[in-house]
């Protein structure tokens, strides 16, 4: 809106190798399939506006400001990045620009309030999240989302960059996964619409429940910016759902991991909480693979691994089972498990993947969590309790009785029979004892802890 306002636009979007070469690509092919299909939706977007969408390749920072000296434009406006290597390279950027005097404008729009504006009385971020919340409700001033403008002048004279279309997943060497969702805001205003309409006024009871579509499915398109913070904050806040108030809580949660990674960039690498420095995970690249695999024989944590490699996609309360399963019931580094999800998720939010992997490893922005230690069989029952969400993603013990489904290893023979289910063939053993594993860990973290 403020590019529109000034007169003639010019909408440029480079294909930087660090994101777009078929290398890079591989290792984050559902992010790519959903980008790419954004950026489809964008280009029609802007035709219909009356504009188009330009492409350039190479670096950022190298790219912008040449084809910056040679249009002679005015002034490169952005919405700022939080993560920390999109940050350098916006002020690589800057620098660029501000050798050839063109002033670069970064507008808010990632979060609901600008990092680092919400502190304690003492200039701190909080570091409890109910703390962060009452100030955010207290000094927070969420704008009203801007209207899109109805039509853009079309591109000046002679401005083009000689770049061709979008690649393609083939040209990446990659193949279309029908089962994710599709990218684009059209999508996205349309998921936010159905959520609204029929998911919104249940989601306080239904969030956690896997065998229902009880949550919005739009992180994805937060993270792209595909539906704006500012337009799902409003948009919710006007529902008059009592259920708002609890989704909103959620949207301050992951403004809690902006902030966070904002202040700390080395969480990318370290643990919240200092105590945790060299903790003593295992190592055992069988443990590993049962896990990335979903092979541990605890069939919720087998979903969630399934789940996440099927659709790029895995449900909240089943992401904390299965990192939690990772680092406590395994001892395996939760950084491995954390990268494996970046990898594979559509919407890899390096803030909240962070945040949310921390806290379930117990090292994270909370009161006491590194004793909390999920039964995947108990947690599985209250929150899956027919087994639906087990039956999809592990089809091997679709037959079993709602009884057993979580907890196969203890069903009687005859069930298993009857269901066809052969413990240690076709389906696994546990791979640990929960009991021996929760023992093992709260020794560990115990003996670390109180060094």
């Amino acid at each position: 809106m403020e590019a529109a306002a000034s007169g003639e636009v010019i909408p440029l979007f480079v294909l930087d190798p660090e994101g777009f070469s078929p290398e890079r690509a591989r290792t984050m092919a559902p992010r790519m399939q959903v980008r790419l299909d954004a950026l489809a939706d964008l280009q029609q977007s802007l035709q219909r506006l009356g504009s188009r969408l330009l492409l350039a390749e190479g670096r950022s920072e190298e790219v912008i400001p040449a084809w910056a000296e040679r249009w002679k434009v005015d002034q490169v406006l952005t919405h700022r990045r939080g993560e920390p290597s999109r940050l350098e390279e916006d002020a690589r950027l800057e620098r660029g620009l501000g050798r050839i005097g063109v002033p670069f404008r970064r507008f808010e729009g990632e979060t609901l309030a600008p990092p680092g504006s919400l502190r304690t009385r003492g200039g701190t971020l909080h570091g409890v999240f109910t703390a962060f919340a009452r100030t955010f409700h207290r000094d927070a001033d969420v704008g009203i989302p801007l209207r899109a403008p109805q039509s853009l002048p079309s591109l000046p004279e002679g401005v083009h960059t000689g770049a061709g279309s979008l690649p393609t997943l083939e040209a990446m060497g990659l193949n279309r996964n029908p089962h994710l969702l599709a990218g684009g805001e059209s999508r996205g205003l349309h998921r936010l619409e159905s959520f609204l309409a029929q998911g919104l006024q249940a989601y306080a009871t239904d969030r956690d429940r896997m065998d229902r579509e009880g949550t919005s499915r739009l992180s994805a398109d937060l993270h792209f910016g595909t539906v704006s913070i500012r337009t799902l904050w409003h948009h919710v806040s006007s529902a008059g759902h009592s259920a708002g108030e609890t989704f909103r809580n959620e949207l301050l949660w992951r403004e809690f991991a902006h902030h966070w990674l904002w202040e700390r960039p080395d969480l990318l690498e370290r643990p919240f909480r200092p105590a945790f420095e060299g903790f003593p995970w295992r190592q055992d690249e069988g443990d590993w693979l049962a896990w990335a695999e979903g092979r541990t024989g605890y069939p919720l944590v087998d979903a969630a691994a399934r789940q996440l490699l099927g659709e790029g996609f895995v449900h909240n309360r089943a992401r904390m089972i299965a990192a939690s399963f990772l680092a406590k019931h395994l001892l395996l580094d939760f950084r491995r498990g954390e990268a494996h999800y970046l990898a594979h998720l559509v919407d890899a939010d390096e803030a909240n993947n962070d945040l949310g992997w921390q806290w379930s490893a117990g090292c994270g922005c909370d009161a006491q969590p590194w004793f909390r230690i999920f039964s995947p069989v108990l947690q599985g029952e209250r929150f899956d309790p027919e087994g639906h969400y087990v039956r999809h993603w592990v089809p091997e013990l679709a037959d079993l009785p709602a009884r057993w489904i979580h907890k196969p290893h203890l069903a009687p023979e005859a069930v298993l029979t009857s269901a066809g289910v052969q413990l240690g063939v076709s389906y696994p053993r546990p791979i640990i004892d929960h009991t021996v594993a929760r023992d093992r860990f709260l020794r560990t973290a115990k003996a670390h802890l109180g060094r």
